[in-house]
């Protein structure tokens, strides 16, 4: 018996959850939010039954309560409390945020260059000998779209980059800030005119991964749209080879 997993890549209706990773990094960021919406949760709690406890005292007798207002035990204990509990979320915080920024892979397989225009992206991949790759992505229109496609998602030209590859990402901009910025694959980099920017990636499995700019460029921020597909290294390799003349 087989069992098909449908991962969450793109954005749903009334969703709740965060979209499925594909990377590490966006891996460690899930799991971080998850941890630490747990603290939220019993400090919500908290807070909650208090107010209501001292609604309620403010109608009846509770005697208990008088020890809120003015006692040196309390305030310690909502001092040194909150306290830990920052320490406690800020170890694990610094340590995702040194795996985000830092940066690991001394020399990758692929280098992409992604630039910002308005309004799409170019992507260039020039790292290999002898071949230099260069097109752009534009939104589809709602004309244009196909069956199953997504509107204001969907582009003419997808991005296509290696599964369990090291892949290095340098972001640049033509005209106003854009940023690059991808949920599944847990990236967000800006696209800064004069500036290089770069962030790395490794794909852990095949999917069709969605964005958006997350920067307001102006009236057409809306086409700013992002597609990456994953794929083996054989079918990259295919598709590298359709750009030879």
């Amino acid at each position: 018996m087989y069992i098909i997993k449908v991962f969450l890549d793109v954005g749903q209706n009334w969703s709740l959850n965060l979209q499925e990773e594909a990377t590490p990094s966006a891996a460690g960021i899930i799991d971080f939010h998850n941890q630490i919406m747990y603290y939220l949760i019993i400090i919500f709690s908290i807070v909650c039954y208090l107010i209501i406890m001292r609604i309620i005292s403010n109608r009846g007798s509770i005697s208990y309560l008088r020890y809120f207002n003015h006692s040196t035990i309390i305030e310690l204990i909502w001092t040194i409390i909150p306290a830990i509990i920052l320490i406690i979320i800020a170890i694990p915080s610094f340590k995702l945020l040194y795996s985000l920024e830092s940066d690991d892979l001394i020399k990758p397989n692929v280098t992409l260059k992604v630039t910002g225009n308005q309004w799409f992206w170019n992507y260039e991949i020039s790292d290999i000998d002898g071949l230099n790759i260069n097109f752009d992505s534009y939104t589809k229109s709602i004309d244009d779209l196909l069956p199953g496609e997504l509107r204001l998602l969907d582009v003419d030209n997808k991005l296509l980059l290696p599964i369990l590859t090291p892949i290095r990402i340098l972001t640049t901009s033509q005209d106003v800030i854009h940023s690059f910025f991808i949920p599944s694959l847990g990236i967000k980099t800006d696209a800064v005119p004069g500036r290089l920017n770069h962030t790395s990636i490794f794909l852990l499995r095949k999917g069709t991964y969605y964005g958006q700019c997350a920067e307001l460029c102006q009236n057409g921020h809306h086409n700013m749209s992002i597609v990456v597909q994953g794929v083996s290294v054989q079918d990259y390799i295919k598709w590298l080879s359709t750009f030879i003349n």
